[in-house]
């Protein structure tokens, strides 16, 4: 407005000058004209009421008087070192200083001749002198195009030029502020990435007296973004194939912006096959392309599917994984029951961990197999309605119990490594995941044993004979005394009945005394022939290691047992004495002597 008045106050003053001034001026018009005319050829003017128009322009454009602060349209026509003269119908040229006219680098951006619009900043009409900006011109235009702009509601191009407190600094011809809030519809997470981008922007409000402009680029966005919804959501419906962009990522998901929609690909939906997290498989910014599922136009929310747009390979599993084919596939999870097993996106078939091994018992399938590996495995049962597939690792080679018989009969000797020691035996690797169990009986024929680990230590190579093959029950039956003949088998020989032998007491218990008569054999001497007298018990009358001497009452091979007797000997001792004692008397024909010889033979029988 001040502007306005400024020029208003200087037409008025050119227009209503006083009467003297008018006639001064009308008067040099006059000799000027004439002097014009005299001067000029025919071959100059051809036109002479053209020619006089323009010169009378000219006369009275060198009396027009300016406005400071008015923006005019000059004319460059001389540069020198410190100023460019610019004619701007002045009686004088005004000065402008050249460095308005340079480049960051020095260079001169315009050349003798060229227009510019510059501003008015002082004229003296009494010394004829005009000083220019063009830059001041420059703003002025860019503040009369800002009111513009804002008053019609249009938009500006600019610059971000930095970063400042609470938001950016932005070149729009002017300096203007843009604040963090404004820059964009969502928060921005790099501010630097804004820098030095060229955008276009609203204008909030502004005041030029403060030089202060409030600048926005999410109004622009909104508005785009509010034309592109109401656009998308007329255009799209169930089971429509779109295009999208990724615009946010979540662990159930991903955000997918239609075109001023957001729709919602929930994880379940991505693929037919297994996903962890969606950002194995998208990033923000990607194009893809998704199908409506569901679309709910109250609430603006749109449920997007990917996997639909390719047909469900569980159709096709029954034909295709037949009960009893072979496939390869990649170990994808493993839990403490078995591996599943990806054989295609969205196919996944369970390997228990029952059917891993023929021979080993799998405590868990890391022992075996690990994720990402590629196994071979067999069909066992498929279920297409539940999705599901049993398979077989072990099934791919043949069971070893099927011809372990055929390869070690029963009585084959095999050489073997200790590969456990148990209270109950030894196990005794014979092939690849098989063992043969040395039971603690069949270790020795004759040495009590009261824990393997006393002869045996875990590796040791030894030999065995095969004693028995359970097929059904995956058992294997060795013995290592069998290598040896048994000394029971002769211990008849050895010991017939009747025979006095001598051993050591072994072991006491209440219903008699067991006796060690060699390595392994060992005879009882029951509590009832411990002695003629009658003994409840033998504990405490004999001490372990005591050396005895007996009489073979009875050998049975078969049950391994020998009975002995201490009473019978004793007794026998003693009627070998009396025999020998009346033997060595010497005979009489009293008949007194036979009768009482009678008698105690009589009383030793009934004994």
């Amino acid at each position: 407005m001040n502007d306005t008045l400024k020029n208003d106050s200087a037409e008025h003053h050119l227009n209503d000058g006083d009467s003297s001034d008018a006639a001064f001026i009308q008067q040099n018009k006059e000799v000027d004209l004439a002097k014009a005319v005299d001067d000029n050829t025919s071959e100059d003017v051809q036109d002479t009421s053209a020619g006089m128009e323009n010169l009378m322009d000219m006369y009275e454009e060198s009396f027009k008087r300016f406005a400071e602060g008015e923006v005019v349209t000059g004319r460059i026509i001389s540069v020198d070192k410190d100023y460019v003269l610019v004619d701007i119908g002045y009686k004088s040229e005004g000065q402008i200083r050249i460095n308005e006219f340079k480049d960051e680098k020095g260079n001169m951006l315009v050349n003798i001749g060229d227009e510019v619009e510059v501003m008015v900043e002082f004229w003296d009409e009494e010394e004829e002198r005009v000083v220019l900006s063009k830059e001041k011109a420059a703003k002025v235009k860019v503040w009369e195009e800002i009111k513009k702009t804002y008053d019609e509601d249009g938009t500006v191009e600019g610059v971000i030029l930095t970063r400042v407190k609470g938001g950016f600094s932005v070149d729009i011809g002017v300096q203007a502020f843009l604040p963090g809030s404004q820059a964009d519809l969502r928060p921005i997470r790099n501010l630097d990435d804004l820098v030095g981008k060229k955008l276009e922007f609203k204008i909030l409000k502004y005041n030029r007296k403060r030089s202060n402009i409030v600048l926005s680029r999410r109004a622009i966005l909104e508005h785009e973004r509010e034309a592109k919804r109401a656009s998308t959501l007329e255009a799209i419906h169930e089971d429509k194939v779109v295009e999208g962009v990724v615009k946010n990522i979540t662990e159930y998901g991903v955000f997918v912006d239609l075109g001023g929609v957001d729709g919602l690909l929930h994880i379940t939906d991505i693929s037919w096959g297994r996903v962890k997290h969606p950002s194995e498989l998208f990033s923000v910014g990607d194009k893809i392309s998704v199908k409506i599922l569901s679309l709910d136009m109250e609430r603006e929310r749109v449920s997007l599917g990917m996997k639909q747009l390719v047909e469900d390979p569980w159709l096709a599993a029954a034909e295709k994984y037949s009960l009893g084919s072979r496939i390869t596939g990649k170990v994808v999870s493993l839990t403490d029951y078995g591996a599943f097993v990806e054989l295609e996106e969205g196919i996944e078939g369970l390997i228990h961990v029952s059917e891993m091994s023929w021979t080993r018992k799998i405590r868990h399938p890391s022992k075996v197999v690990s994720i990402g590996d590629m196994v071979d495995a067999v069909v066992l049962d498929i279920k297409p309605d539940n999705r599901r597939i049993s398979l077989g690792m072990k099934q791919v080679i043949p069971n070893p119990w099927d011809v372990i018989s055929e390869k070690y009969p029963i009585g084959t000797t095999i050489e073997g490594k200790i590969k456990n020691i148990t209270d109950f035996g030894l196990f005794i690797g014979i092939d690849e995941g098989i063992d043969g169990l040395v039971h603690i009986s069949d270790i020795s024929w004759t040495k009590r044993i009261k824990h393997p680990s006393e002869l045996y230590k875990k590796g040791d190579m030894i030999q065995a004979i095969v004693l028995d093959i359970e097929k059904e029950n995956e058992r294997f039956s060795l013995g290592i005394k069998q290598l040896q003949n048994d000394p029971w088998k002769t211990v008849a020989e050895r010991y017939v009945v009747g025979k006095e032998i001598a051993g050591t007491i072994t072991n006491i218990t209440d219903f008699g005394v067991f006796v060690e008569l060699e390595e392994g054999i060992e005879g009882l001497v029951h509590v009832s022939e411990i002695s003629k007298e009658k003994v409840k018990t033998p504990v405490g009358k004999f001490n372990v290691g005591d050396v005895i001497t007996a009489r073979v009452m009875n050998i049975n091979s078969e049950e391994r047992r020998i009975g002995l007797s201490v009473k019978r000997l004793e007794l026998d001792n003693k009627q070998g004495l009396l025999s020998e004692y009346v033997n060595n008397t010497r005979p009489t024909t009293s008949t007194f002597g036979e009768i009482l010889r009678e008698n105690l033979q009589d009383k030793l029988n009934e004994k």
